[in-house]
């Protein structure tokens, strides 16, 4: 079974034409915003963990920007001349999955005509990226775990081990201390790669944020889809700042996508937005602001003027005005 797998993904591979990248596509770089306090205190963590040989483990939820930090991080750190190799756990057939991560010799099953590299030999020197780490194979996990410890590893098929210099990163959607309890996940390697574990902000949690990541996706976009920018209106920025956005930054992309088609070169009100947009914004939002005490002064100042703007739905006047400061005060804050 797992020999006709191989060969039927081998075929298909081979058999697909390449898709056409415009060259528009091609120079589109997700870069973080990194506007709020909350991601300058994150910035700060992951400059300092970059720069040091220690497998780090994202955590966030499903569109926050994982890949993003991970790639950050390896551009932060002595490596960032190597490659960046990205792979997605949840996306690999189980059958194929020793030889994606591990490479395989000639021979090592029907169909195996040539050497193949794997994702740990292709990032020697550079960074590899495991996302959704928790979707491994159980059976594979013991592998990736020696792999680890020691950064030796076997092709399949082959007999000989192969050292390579390889940094790993991993990142999860979910804590893994549930799946360990479960079964699904190995309570030694689980604490293997709890050394140093960063949770990445939902973008809810980082709204000073949305403003640049705006102004981002309509200028990258555009260019994607060769058109003009549309102008975002006031209304229609204060919707979008306001709205939580579960999908986080992924969905702020593909509402800006489908805003950039439709709209191009033309203002962008209220109701040229989503319907869920539209409906949750129009929910009312809670006054009352909890604070931690342990955070600084100028944390603290930040939360309370973002709630602010967030309960005045992007309006900046009316913002300054509840905080009994100018509107150029309020601009320079936000800047800092």
């Amino acid at each position: 079974m797992r020999c006709a797998a191989i060969r039927r993904t081998i075929r298909r591979r081979r058999l697909a034409p390449m898709p056409r990248r415009s060259p528009a596509r091609a120079t589109v770089v997700l870069e973080p915003a990194m506007a709020s306090p909350v991601m300058r205190a994150f910035d700060r963590i992951l400059r300092a963990v970059a720069a040091k040989e220690v497998t780090v483990t994202l955590v966030g939820e499903s569109g926050s920007g994982k890949e993003v930090m991970a790639r950050r991080l390896h551009d932060l750190s002595p490596r960032r001349a190597g490659p960046f190799i990205p792979i997605n756990c949840a996306a690999i057939p189980e059958a194929l999955f020793e030889s994606e991560l591990f490479g395989h010799e000639r021979g090592a099953y029907t169909g195996a005509t040539e050497r193949g590299r794997g994702k740990i030999e292709a990032a020697t020197g550079g960074t590899l990226f495991l996302d959704e780490v928790a979707e491994m194979p159980f059976s594979l996990q013991p592998k990736l775990l020696r792999f680890l410890e020691t950064h030796r590893f076997m092709r399949v098929g082959g007999t000989t081990k192969l050292e390579v210099d390889t940094r790993v990163v991993l990142a999860t959607l979910r804590p893994l201390e549930d799946e360990v309890r479960a079964g699904r996940f190995r309570a030694d390697l689980y604490y293997r790669i709890q050394g140093i574990v960063l949770t990445v902000p939902p973008l809810r949690d980082r709204r000073r944020d949305i403003p640049v990541l705006l102004d981002t996706f309509l200028a990258q976009l555009a260019a994607v889809h060769d058109c003009t920018p549309p102008r975002l209106s006031r209304s229609a920025r204060a919707a979008l700042v306001a709205y939580d956005w579960p999908g986080n930054v992924r969905q702020l992309r593909n509402v800006i996508e489908l805003v950039t088609i439709l709209r191009s070169g033309q203002q962008v009100g209220v109701h040229d937005l989503p319907t869920e947009v539209i409906m949750r914004t129009s929910a009312p939002i809670p006054h009352e602001l909890a604070v931690d005490t342990s955070s600084s002064l100028d944390e603290i100042i930040d939360r309370v003027i973002d709630h602010v703007i967030a309960e005045e739905r992007g309006n900046l006047t009316r913002a300054a005005q509840r905080l009994e400061i100018s509107i150029r005060t309020l601009q320079r804050r936000r800047r800092t």
